[in-house]
């Protein structure tokens, strides 16, 4: 059924009540949000909830270091500690820098490829709701007293109710469930689209840098979530229904959970990195005013990380007894898998190189992503040494590794995105003076809390110990990387309050231009605040780099020479009979039985039942969704001699009929 086939109408007013399966009217407040199914708007929805689950992550990590931080610590018991460190590895990998990728991806995709929207919307609302309803049920948990308590990782025969009793694990099992659902409908969307939409003459290596590593991230995903699932499906039914994937009594493979675990978990870090090494690959030439060096080894590298990153998992189970034959393979295979992740690195540094560089925040996260994930990455490279490995296995070795490649390599690229794409969503910048502070108590802090860890490892300490006695050298690294996370979190208050400073400022100005960074890519064609029909006319592409060959060109002499201003190229965002997507609450009703039926999993059946209602009852109403709302903000009215009828077939291939009509669904 077509899902936009109404026209643009702001002055529209809602005047009648909504019926049994109408669509929902505009005029703006809380009800335009969560019905909206504007990929601009679902992308904000994404990133403030990312943010919300930061900082509950961020205060978990605080829980953490204090404890820590002397000898001896009692500010939580045993079983408190295991449960906030489990909360905190889940929150951070699944409800942060996972939704952060997606909340860029679905604000920007589109506009790099020069659609007007994803190509179905409806089902992109449906990823959001789902995906907040995932992360609501897995932190019900903490209101229930039972929250998830064998680490992120979960491994089974650990996690059964033998070693594990209560509901927590089974928290974790659906509500990771629930969360992957959201994962592979919005990497379908995503695949889709960015096959189908883009602009007339954009090829495939004629888009952004960023958009490659986002294509490449939804064809992980989309092969990587099913395999967890299937692990979380198996262990859901030990713990409730006396199955025994995981009993190695009953016959199984003790190491069952942990090949399905890594076999995810492997490409699950490049799905957390390749998001942000696109959003450097934006910046970086921006701010060096000269193009990304060796593009089509950029967007090779990235396809390869995607393919090696499933060849790699078992470097994760060296210790584990799977033999000599294996760990040499995976040996080989963890050392090969660095060339790809070199390639970036030193195309970055090549793109720099002889630049005119402009460090404001942006570039400063930015550079520091490639100084900080190079650190990770040689750290992660002694893994591939099996002797080696065998040493730091289980120690804090790993947890500073991980956390230079997560923080360091995918946190602070969101930072720098966030600081280049703010006038593009917002209509104003970030603080330039709050944002260096941002940066630099965010840098300093990073390298405080985690640079000790890699002593602490080497000297024996282990991770996820809730405590330790004086004596073993632990004492000072282990203070100084608690206050490094204060640090830190200074550095997020830095940026809270450049946030709500910014905007108050921008109030009453007008919007910064379309192009204030003198950018390249096409969503700087748009105005700023991007309007909600992303382009007035469709877009021509002839070149990599199209918004800047519009405005620079080269002489005789090979000088770069203005063509164009900004001004002369941008579109005015007036545009009027736009045909957009037509908003809808059936996304958000049928996310909201989801968790019902978790719920009714864990406790009572009976539960299961409303759930299982809201899902059946808002897919039916979905189906039979009228197509439009003649009287709604987004409708078009029955103009004379209109029937009321709808073409159903409306193109939406990247054609600029297609991009016209919108989206199908």
């Amino acid at each position: 059924m077509s899902e936009s086939v109404a026209e643009l109408n702001p002055n529209g007013a809602a005047t009648q009540p909504l019926g049994a399966y109408s669509r929902p009217k505009g005029g703006g407040g809380w009800r335009d949000w969560v019905t909206t199914v504007d990929h601009k708007k679902i992308g904000i929805l994404y990133g403030a909830t990312a943010l919300f689950f930061f900082v509950v992550g961020g205060f978990e990590a605080l829980l953490i270091r204090l404890q820590l931080a002397t000898p001896n610590g009692t500010v939580v018991g045993a079983d408190l500690y295991n449960q906030i460190y489990t909360m905190h590895g889940i929150t951070m990998v699944f409800m942060v820098i996972m939704p952060l990728a997606a909340a860029f991806a679905n604000y920007l995709l589109p506009l790099q490829i020069g659609a007007r929207d994803v190509a179905f919307p409806r089902f992109n609302a449906l990823s959001f709701w789902i995906f907040l309803a995932g992360g609501l049920f897995l932190n019900f948990s903490w209101l229930v007293g039972d929250a998830p308590d064998g680490g992120w990782f979960a491994y089974s025969p650990n996690t059964g109710v033998t070693f594990s009793p209560g509901h927590g694990m089974d928290f974790y099992a659906i509500g990771l469930q629930i969360v992957g659902i959201a994962s592979l409908i919005s990497a379908m969307n995503l695949i889709i689209t960015v096959l189908n939409m883009r602009a007339p003459g954009m090829t495939l290596f004629k888009m952004p840098v960023f958009t490659w590593m986002i294509l490449v991230v939804q064809f992980l995903l989309l092969f990587a979530v099913p395999v967890i699932t299937v692990a979380l499906f198996l262990l859901v039914f030990d713990r409730n229904f006396g199955s025994h994937f995981f009993n190695p009594e009953m016959g199984a493979d003790p190491l069952l959970w942990q090949h399905l675990f890594w076999i995810f978990g492997h490409p699950e870090v490049y799905i957390l990195i390749l998001p942000s090494f696109g959003i450097v690959s934006e910046v970086i030439p921006t701010f060096s005013r000269k193009p990304i060096f060796g593009y089509e080894f950029m967007v090779f590298s990235g396809i390869a990380i995607g393919f090696m990153g499933w060849g790699v998992w078992a470097h994760h189970m060296f210790v584990s007894g799977i033999g000599p034959i294996s760990v040499g393979a995976f040996t080989l295979s963890t050392m090969f898998i660095a060339v790809p992740t070199g390639v970036k690195i030193l195309n970055w540094m090549a793109t720099m190189w002889g630049g005119k560089l402009r460090f404001n925040s942006a570039m400063l996260f930015a550079t520091g992503v490639v100084s900080m994930f190079t650190v990770g990455g040689l750290s992660g490279v002694t893994h591939a040494l099996s002797p080696v490995d065998t040493q730091q296995t289980d120690t804090y070795y790993i947890v500073a590794h991980f956390h230079y490649v997560i923080f360091g390599g995918a946190l602070l690229g969101f930072f720098a995105g966030f600081y280049f794409w703010w006038p593009k969503v917002f209509g104003h910048k970030l603080g330039e003076t709050l944002g260096k502070w941002n940066f630099w108590t965010m840098l300093v802090g990073f390298n405080l809390a985690f640079g000790p860890m890699h002593i602490l490892g080497l000297n024996g300490m282990s991770r996820r110990i809730d405590t330790y006695s004086p004596g073993f050298g632990f004492d000072f690294w282990n203070l100084f990387a608690t206050i490094g996370v204060f640090v830190v979190t200074l550095g997020v208050m830095f940026f809270v309050i450049n946030v709500i400073l910014s905007a108050r400022r921008a109030r009453g100005l007008p919007p910064e231009p379309p192009d204030p960074w003198d950018a390249r890519s096409l969503e700087w064609f748009s105005p700023n605040p991007t309007p909600v029909h992303n382009f007035d006319e469709v877009i021509e592409v002839s070149s990599l780099d199209e918004f800047w060959h519009r405005k620079w060109t080269t002489d005789e002499d090979g000088r770069v020479v203005r063509k164009a201003t900004a001004a002369e190229v941008c579109q005015a965002g007036d545009a009027e009979g736009v045909h957009l997507p037509s908003p809808s609450y059936w996304p958000v009703v049928l996310a909201a039985g989801l968790p019902l039926i978790g719920l009714g999993l864990l406790y009572n059946l009976w539960i299961c039942v409303p759930g299982t209602l809201l899902v059946l009852v808002s897919t039916y109403a979905w189906v039979f969704e009228p197509p439009d709302d003649p009287d709604g903000p987004f409708g078009h009215g029955h103009d004379e001699g209109d029937d009321g009828s709808h073409d159903e077939d409306v193109p939406g291939d990247g054609s600029p009929a297609g991009q016209e009509a919108g989206s199908v669904e």
